[in-house]
């Protein structure tokens, strides 16, 4: 009996989740490189086992019993090299498998150090990660010994080194934040349907739920935003804005855009754009700093989405109006079914072209083509006068003197 050996290939396969089945087999190899390396016959039969229970180790050459223990210093010396490597392959093999099955998954880990940018996260005794610049939230700095939570983005075996890749800056992030901060999530019972992601600065997240007993929007934040609070704290204060899903398009748009308030809504499928009308005093808010609010909701819903006040919008569908009425045959029923089509502006109706009137309106080739070549030449005036407006403003501004202060 050699209990001993079983014990150690036992805390082995323990320590590095190692098969223990597979350790036997590496010494066994190990064992018979070690036999060959003593004889010096290559071509020789030579079978090793070891017992599985008892750790009772038989070798033989062509059939004939040798003592393993006999085998000399060197070929002891050549079966620990072959071992090592074999375990250190194994372990390998072990570590890609696990990390690949929880690819996609939060993992937390503590700080190690910064490696030119890079931040090393030690995820367990054996293994550390590596979380790229880009991957981090810009702002935050960690320290050594800070536990993190992170994504494990990607697993690469590179020059035989099994390389994590964590994140956290990627949207899932922040789904599987949630999955782990509102149970209803995790089970299922609310779905995040669509997630835009500035990360550092501001997210805006859609949810629904399959239990019209259970509210979405109010589920995620929790009691008194205790959920919600939990989420932004492990973000460093980033801003999370939780919206109500609809199938509708319109009225995802609108709910994408809050906090600002919305008056309307037109939607042109043939160009994927959605012009949005809102007063004065809600532009700013619907267009966010540096535009991030109107950025984030066009990549939660699917759409463009152009934010125009009221008169700006009424000057739009007014020079449509007389463009089209301009045209020889034409009248307001055309002006109306183009404004249907979400087309609000001559420069729309420029990018559309003829086929959305012929196939969509029923309106005469002839027409359309008339149509369409009336707002191409309306769409390079207004150009030609939006440039001339920029020079007279910047003009103004060169020349207007500032007011002297006593």
């Amino acid at each position: 009996m050699n209990q001993e050996l079983v014990r150690i290939i036992d805390n082995i396969a323990r320590d590095k989740n190692i098969d223990k089945e597979s350790i036997f087999a590496d010494l066994e190899e190990a064992m018979i490189s070690a036999v060959r390396k003593h004889f010096g016959e290559m071509d020789s039969e030579i079978v090793v086992h070891i017992d599985r229970a008892g750790g009772e180790v038989t070798a033989s050459k062509n059939g004939q019993q040798i003592d393993i223990k006999q085998l000399g210093r060197i070929p002891a010396q050549t079966a620990k090299q072959v071992m090592i490597q074999k375990i250190k392959a194994d372990e390998r093999d072990s570590i890609y498998t696990d990390f690949m099955q929880r690819k996609g998954d939060i993992i937390s880990g503590a700080v190690v150090r910064y490696e030119s940018g890079t931040l090393i996260v030690s995820l367990n005794h054996r293994t550390e990660g590596f979380m790229p610049k880009s991957e981090q939230i810009m702002g935050q700095t960690h320290r050594p010994g800070e536990r993190i939570r992170c994504l494990i983005l990607d697993v690469k075996e590179i020059s035989n080194q099994i390389k994590i890749i964590l994140s956290r800056t990627h949207p899932d992030f922040i789904r599987r934040l949630f999955e782990l901060e509102v149970p209803e999530i995790a089970e299922n019972i609310i779905e995040i349907r669509a997630l835009a992601r500035e990360s550092g600065y501001r997210t805006k997240v859609a949810v629904a739920s399959s239990d019209e007993k259970v509210d979405p929007v109010g589920a995620c934040v929790g009691v008194r935003g205790s959920r919600i609070k939990n989420i932004v704290d492990e973000l460093g204060g980033e801003k999370i804005d939780i919206v109500r899903w609809n199938e509708s398009s319109q009225v995802l748009i609108t709910n994408g855009l809050m906090p600002a308030k919305v008056s309307e809504t037109a939607l042109c499928f043939e160009l994927g754009r959605a012009t949005v009308v809102v007063d004065e005093d809600q532009l700013s808010l619907a267009i966010g700093k540096h535009g991030q609010n109107v950025r984030l909701a066009a990549r939660l819903t699917g759409w463009d989405i152009d934010i125009l006040t009221p008169n700006e919008y009424n000057q739009g569908i007014e020079r449509l109006t007389n463009c089209v009425k301009g045209v020889e045959g034409a009248d307001e029923r055309i002006v109306d079914k183009l404004i249907a089509l979400g087309i609000i502006s001559v420069l729309d109706l420029d990018e559309v072209g003829t086929d959305p009137l012929v196939k969509e309106l029923g309106i005469d080739a002839a027409m359309a083509e008339k149509i369409v070549a009336a707002a191409v030449e309306d769409a390079k005036l207004l150009a030609s006068e939006s440039k001339h407006k920029q020079a007279d403003s910047f003009l103004l501004k060169q020349t207007q003197i500032p007011d002297s202060k006593d």
